[in-house]
């Protein structure tokens, strides 16, 4: 049973942003930390970014670092991600998932530790 839903994914030009949505239960916002994941077809799943439960830890990783940014509406028990200065490789499936825990790392996005996940959305480089 999906208990994330992922939106906003769409066709960008290069150089151009985007923001995707991850709509929550509270009761998944409340314990864990979630992170948003993506997936190139024929390669493997990799960790974009990660927010701790409270937001207090952050982790991007290193391909987006200066042109991502991750935050959450509580209000809205929402998560977002916004990336800017799209560059062909970004095209993928962009999922959103609950870790493991409260907490993330950099070593939370590299080994994939997340529990529940999206369906993901689709993000297209137009040109």
């Amino acid at each position: 049973q999906v208990q994330l839903v992922e939106s906003g994914g769409g066709s960008v030009q290069p150089g151009g942003s985007l923001k995707l949505s991850c709509a929550a239960p509270g009761s998944i916002l409340e314990k864990y930390a979630i992170g948003w994941i993506r997936q190139v077809p024929g390669k493997e799943r990799e960790g974009v970014s990660c927010l701790s439960r409270r937001g207090a830890r952050i982790h991007y990783a290193e391909f987006v670092q200066g042109r991502a940014n991750i935050s959450r509406d509580d209000a809205l028990n929402t998560v977002y991600l916004q990336l800017t200065d799209l560059k062909p490789e970004d095209t993928a499936v962009y999922y959103c998932a609950a870790a493991s825990g409260a907490y993330c790392s950099s070593g939370t996005l590299r080994e994939l530790d997340f529990n529940i996940w999206g369906r993901g959305t689709q993000v297209t480089d137009s040109l």
